[in-house]
């Protein structure tokens, strides 16, 4: 409805203060919003509506609730929440660089609930097949929008409230798209400490001949002293209290603030460090006592300067953790000729050329005052803190990049493995597991100690290898483990195992003491103490590294980049998404699969979980993913979220051995007495019908394709003239590839109607054995026979070894001499064989660039990779 006014209408004032509200009632006319240029007129406004008012541009909240007449503002009511002159998805696109229509589909995804490896497998068509970890960059990037929506209105309503708001204020807060900028907005109206000198200085009601002398007018300070009362006792008492104040308000001025971040945007600002005095001290104290110190660490930081620009995150974050430890001494330099300019703009800005001399030289004073005592450190803090959260953002990256690898690591399948826990007094502490994971035989062996019976000892352990027959020793890389190395590697070159091929293997046993002493390794291995729980839980780290990695928090797995010194709330956050990637990329069994692994599949959490263990405690192994509809607490989102990430295994060759379907089996009642129940259906919620809920097995709930697309995968098995029981044979797998190669990936799209990555995902997925695992694409363990010393190292001398950890500065390798030696990225190019970089897990060639034996440094060159 359009409506067309003429004539003057009498707006009542509802609200005196800023933003100015008002109640409009033209006529009888309702819902309608009026943008017009209001006139003072005693305590009325007159308004000139020579205008066109539309209703359709008038919300729903917008009346009055008793006389249901439109209320217009010209600004957000008073603690609501304004919107941004920008939309969430048009800043995702441009910051991740995709189209406007991908980053909506993400934001609703994400909304709803659907977790990343989800969206990532599954929604490829909504996503242009963003991989999961440029999904969990959008993902982080949304909380953050939302984060700076909230204190854009947060901060809205404060100036608002102290009725200094103004229409170009708004526009900047609302082009805001972080939180530095609405934080640097927000500076010049920040309420002062209460402790600071300004707000001292203003109680004592200096405040008005300060704003006076900033106007260019002369104040009598002499007729502002009060004898006896501190900070006014003394003409240079006042003068001083009158300077605090001009200087925190040129401190706050919006063009001041805007100018100094200019300038240092421009200039060589550097950040610097030297050795503290303290650890001077503290180092010959301890050179007296020859106790150990980690001064030697920083080296290389006691004499540093780098531009701000150039300066890299592992630089940051050690220049941060030196400091921390009193071992060196960081600051920011600004170039003197940035602190010249400021003072120089400042004055030409607030010091009035008809001020008398003595306002002028107060006024030079102030500015000195302000730049050099507020503007300066405050820049100084604000720099500091920028390269922080920089290089913590970076330091999350790499180790979420190396622990997705450490996880991804192959297992060792079918192996019966020996696990040590080496240690010196107390003795190596060592564990058989079985291919299966279960625990043969624990021991405690003092063959290092050098009181023990070495002999006696020796055969122990060869006895224990030769009777359970283990062709693999896994040797934890913590304290005693060269000298195990040692031992191990001279028994296999002496031949002590008699004809058995017994190989070693270096495991990071990082995170194995803490899972020992757990709630989790208590439930898992009650009767077992807690010193023999690490050497199971390194054995078993080499059998399958996921399915054990996964009962430690991440954040004690050692593959980052000064992960301690990162706030744990983020560092959790990622490490957590990764670790669920990992897990429900990999599939798990879910009648085998373990607590500590189900509650990691997208989708599931720790409650949920524990109901599937309950479920399938109280009913046996399940039938069909479907089944899990019936359980209590999981939901329909919770089962399109997992489903696609559970196997349930069957052996379809013995289909016909299976009891009919309508067989009666007896299955344990609440009670505990045996009830009637017809074979593979399960008790359902009160909600729920049996019949609702499909428990035949399907061929298709062994592989990767979600139920939501069983229909399309039916068809296609169909077309192809293959039985769906033969899922995953060798001969089914070859007919679905040639008929999938025949056909072409966008003909059968269109043919089944889906999009291109989805049948893809399909034909993949019928067209692999049922024992495919993608961690099989990755190198696995090193395998060692024999050992070699750094002493015998020379440069130029060519070695083969496995990346341990990757940083922003290079790559640490184990080289089998106890120490990790270091390829810089300088001495990466020649060797990446066309690959963007080195990975945690890969098996690479190196050469010695140098040895120091005195620091026990090793520097590598990159050669190649070897071949899988």
């Amino acid at each position: 409805m359009v409506v067309g006014v003429t004539e003057s209408v009498m707006i009542q004032i509802l609200v005196s203060t800023t933003p100015l509200l008002v109640r409009v009632t033209i006529n009888a006319v309702r819902y309608i919003t009026v943008n017009v240029g209001f006139l003072a007129h005693g305590s009325y406004l007159v308004a000139d509506c020579g205008k066109t008012f539309t209703s359709s541009s008038v919300s729903k909240n917008s009346f009055d609730s008793e006389t249901g007449t439109p209320i217009v503002t010209d600004m957000p009511p008073k603690g609501k929440q304004i919107e941004p002159s920008w939309r969430i998805e048009d800043v995702i696109a441009d910051t991740v660089d995709t189209s406007q229509d991908v980053a909506r589909s993400l934001i609703e995804m994400m909304e709803e609930g659907a977790t990343i490896p989800f969206i990532a497998r599954y929604r490829k068509e909504r996503t242009g097949s963003m991989e999961a970890e440029k999904l969990r960059e959008v993902s982080s990037l949304l909380d953050d929008l939302k984060n700076v929506m909230s204190k854009m209105s947060s901060v809205y309503n404060s100036i608002e409230s102290a009725g200094k708001m103004n229409r170009t204020l708004a526009a900047a807060l609302k082009r805001s798209t972080s939180l530095t900028e609405v934080e640097h907005l927000y500076a010049p109206y920040k309420p002062g400490h209460k402790g600071s000198l300004a707000e001292r200085a203003r109680k004592l009601g200096l405040e008005e001949p300060a704003l006076q002398i900033l106007d260019g007018k002369h104040v009598e300070l002499e007729k502002l002293v009060r004898q006896g009362e501190k900070g006014l006792a003394k003409p240079h008492d006042i003068e001083t209290g009158i300077q605090h104040i001009l200087a925190d308000i040129i401190s706050k001025d919006k063009e001041a603030m805007d100018e100094v971040k200019r300038l240092c945007e421009t200039s060589n600002v550097k950040l610097e460090s030297s050795r503290s005095k303290t650890s001077t001290k503290k180092d010959a104290e301890e050179t007296k006592s020859r106790a150990p110190d980690d001064s030697h660490k920083f080296e290389q930081y006691f004499d540093f300067s780098c531009p701000v620009k150039y300066i890299k995150s592992h630089q940051v974050l050690a220049l941060n953790r030196g400091e921390d430890k009193k071992i060196l001494t960081v600051r920011v330099t600004i170039p003197d000729y940035v602190k010249n300019r400021l003072i120089g703009s400042y004055t030409h800005k607030f010091v009035k050329h008809w001020s008398s001399p003595s306002v002028k030289t107060l006024m030079s004073t102030s500015i000195a005052d302000a730049v050099n005592r507020l503007i300066l450190p405050q820049t100084c803090r604000h720099i500091r803190s920028e390269l922080t959260k920089t290089a913590e953002k970076d330091s999350i990256l790499v180790f979420a990049s190396n622990l997705k690898r450490l996880l991804l690591t192959p297992p060792v399948r079918g192996k019966t493995v020996f696990g040590i826990d080496p240690g010196f007094k107390n003795g190596c502490k060592t564990a058989v597991v079985s291919p299966t994971g279960g625990i043969q035989t624990t021991q405690v062996f003092y063959f290092l100690e050098y009181k023990s019976n070495k002999a006696a000892e020796k055969q122990k352990l060869v006895n224990i290898v030769k009777t359970f027959r283990c062709e693999m020793i896994a040797i934890g890389n913590g304290v005693a483990c060269r000298q195990t190395e040692q031992y191990v590697a001279g028994l296999i070159q002496e031949k002590a195992f008699g004809e058995m091929q017994v190989m070693y293997c270096i495991v990071d046993e990082s995170g194995a003491s803490i899972y020992s002493v757990s709630d989790e390794a208590q439930r898992e291995l009650p009767d077992l103490d807690p010193t023999l729980r690490g050497a199971v839980s390194i054995a078993r780290r080499l059998q399958d590294p996921l399915a054990e990695l996964v009962k430690i928090e991440p954040k004690h797995i050692g593959v980052g980049m000064y992960q301690h010194d990162i706030a744990e709330s983020k560092l959790k956050t990622a490490l957590d998404s990764v670790v669920e990637e990992c897990v429900s990329f990999v599939g798990v069994d879910i009648n085998t699969g373990s607590e500590c692994l189900l509650r990691r599949i997208a989708g599931l959490n720790a409650t949920k979980a524990k109901k599937i263990l309950e479920w399938r405690e109280k009913n046996g192994a399940f039938a069909s993913r479907e089944q899990l509809l019936g359980i209590k607490g999981l939901g329909q989102k919770g089962y399109e979220q997992c489903a696609g990430f559970i196997r349930v295994l069957h052996d379809f060759s013995m289909q016909g051995e299976r009891p009919d379907e309508d067989a009666a089996v007896e299955a344990p009642g609440p009670s505990g007495k045996g009830r009637k129940r017809k074979a593979g259906s399960t008790k359902v919620s009160a909600k729920k019908k049996k019949s609702e809920i499909d428990c035949t097995p399907n061929p298709l709930d062994m592989t990767s394709i979600h139920p939501e697309s069983y229909h399309i995968a039916t068809r296609l098995m169909t077309d192809t003239g293959v039985d769906p029981k033969n899922v995953g044979q060798e001969e089914f797998c070859e007919e679905i590839r040639r008929f999938s190669k025949h056909k072409g990936v966008e003909e059968l799209a269109r043919t089944y109607n889906t999009g291109a990555p989805t049948i893809t995902l399909i034909t993949d997925a019928l067209s692999q054995s049922l024992t495919y695992d993608i961690r099989d694409e990755y190198d696995k363990p090193l395998f060692k026979k024999g050992v070699i010393a750094m002493e015998d190292l020379k440069a130029k001398q060519t070695l083969t070894g496995r990346v341990t950890n990757v940083t922003h500065f290079g790559a640490f390798v184990d080289v089998g001499v106890g120490h990790n030696g270091l390829i810089h990225t300088s001495q990466m190019r020649q060797g990446l064989e066309g690959r963007q970089g080195v990975q945690l897990g890969d098996n690479v060639n190196v050469e010695v660039i140098n040895v120091d034996l005195q620091k026990k440094r090793l520097g590598l060159k990159l050669l190649g990779f070897t071949k899988k």
